[in-house]
């Protein structure tokens, strides 16, 4: 997307400076614009999409006014508190709460910059002096268009009427597409330049790169592929690929990253149970038969994760967090329940907050709720973090058991198998019986051995016969 400006109106122009998406979070991904330049924006009205490391983040407008400069594109990877737009408002119009102060804006002498409010979080303090410098989008093909007198960039067109932005780019401008698709083109030997973009506002798409191998239009094979030395080169079918690179960001670098900390951090160990939880899986239907829990999404994740709650009031060690800084304990009084979802966008865990407080019928409401929001991609910051103890559910996958890794500052994570029909002792004699493996991995500088299993075994007793509910509260 152009990076060009507007023309000088009759008020200022301000900067949108990347904001804070919290949780330690210090850069996120351009995913897509919902407005072009020359277009008039309302306070609040969404104008794009970002991608953290943790979720896809709807970006509100600062202001109301026009967008005079879009200074990313999608794909780029811009740090938190760099300009990624900026608008033109009303000369008179008032400093909205909390503004940003930009360079280019009038103010008071000596006014201290203020952060940058938004719906989303805060802006980076701005710096006060010169504007940032903007990358260049034009490309070396053909000459570059004259400036006006006194230095001022040509005046883009008038904006353009509904539909606009979906024509194709300029041919003085460089091909749109996202740094994979650039790396894929260039292992593959396809100019850019000569593709037409299938993708939004005319970007290049993976699809649009590979397709133009298939036709022949363009390619080689990929780096990497030479032939030993001495041996006739050998010549790829035409369209093969061999190999391709993605690159590592959002949710997987994000996942990898807390991964590492935490196998290399706390000291892991693991303990596993299997169990008839045909009683449990008796009473998961009569549940979705009865009329309290009509319309409620009730499965054997809802009766585990009331399981796990209930365990956790004769064994809190569990629900506990290492402080090395401190070198504190920290015991939570209070549960946020992560249950841990497998997404396109890579593996998340957002919490169900203060879950010891809810019913059977609202924990699954609450549960149904974030597996949904995580499905869309739509999951927010503050359902990611302030877990204190999750559940992975890997009998989806036809799974019986693992050793899960800690969510980095948990003490416990517990991981359901797949419900199997498998022959079973059951009062004396042999029958088919509904079963599941528990595997559960603990941080042992936090539980002890004894402490693991008793917890393990007071979910399993819970599932096997419900009725021990009452000898546990």
């Amino acid at each position: 997307m152009s990076a060009a400006t507007v023309g000088p109106g009759s008020g200022v122009t301000r900067p949108f400076l990347l904001p804070d998406l919290g949780e330690g979070l210090t850069e996120s991904e351009i995913v897509s614009w919902r407005v072009a330049v020359g277009d008039s924006v309302r306070l609040n009205q969404v104008i794009g999409e970002v991608e953290t490391a943790k979720a896809v983040v709807e970006l509100p407008s600062p202001y109301t006014g026009t967008v005079t400069a879009l200074l990313a594109e999608p794909g780029d990877v811009v740090a938190v508190g760099a300009p990624i737009a900026e608008f033109e408002v009303a000369a008179d119009a008032g400093r909205p709460p909390a503004a940003a102060a930009s360079p280019t804006s009038s103010g008071a002498a000596g006014e201290a910059p203020q952060r940058q409010a938004t719906l989303v979080g805060y802006g980076a303090m701005p710096e006060t002096g010169a504007r940032p410098a903007r990358r260049a989008r034009l490309s070396v093909v053909g000459p570059a268009p004259a400036a006006e007198p006194g230095g001022a960039q040509p005046a883009p067109a008038p904006a353009p009427g509904p539909g606009a932005g979906e024509t194709e780019p300029r041919p003085a401008e460089r091909p749109r597409s996202t740094p994979p698709v650039r790396k894929l083109a260039k292992d593959l030997g396809v100019d850019l330049a000569g593709l037409a973009g299938t993708g939004p506002r005319g970007l290049i798409t993976r699809d649009d790169v590979l397709a133009s191998i298939g036709t022949g239009a363009a390619g080689t094979a990929p780096a990497g592929t030479a032939p030993a030395a001495g041996a006739p080169a050998a010549q790829p079918p035409a369209g093969a690929v061999r190999e391709s690179r993605t690159p590592i960001r959002g949710v997987r670098k994000h996942t990898a990253a807390a991964m590492v900390a935490s196998a290399f951090t706390a000291p892991h160990a693991s303990e596993f149970l299997t169990v008839d939880i045909t009683p449990a899986m008796e009473l998961l239907g009569r549940l979705r038969e009865s009329r309290a829990f009509a319309g409620q999404k009730i499965t054997p994740l809802t009766l585990v994760a009331k399981a796990v709650l209930i365990a956790l009031r004769r064994s809190p060690s569990l629900n506990s967090r290492w402080d090395e800084d401190a070198q504190e304990i920290v015991q939570y009084h209070y549960v946020n329940l992560g249950i841990a979802a497998a997404t396109p966008r890579g593996l998340v865990v957002p919490n169900v907050k203060d879950a010891q407080e809810l019913s059977l019928a609202d924990l699954a409401a609450g549960i149904a709720a974030l597996a949904e929001t995580a499905k869309d991609g739509r999951t927010a910051p503050a359902d990611l973090s302030g877990g204190t103890i999750s559940i992975t559910n890997v009998g989806v996958f036809g799974v019986d058991a693992g050793t899960p890794i800690l969510n980095p500052g948990e003490a416990a994570i517990l991981a359901m198998g797949q419900v199997r029909r498998l022959p079973w002792e059951h009062q004396g004699q042999i029958a088919l019986r509904q079963v599941m493996t528990l595997s559960l991995s603990f941080d042992h500088r936090l539980v002890d051995g004894e402490q693991a299993s008793r917890f393990l075994t007071d979910v399993g007793a819970i599932l096997a016969d419900p009725g021990m509910v009452l000898t546990m509260v």
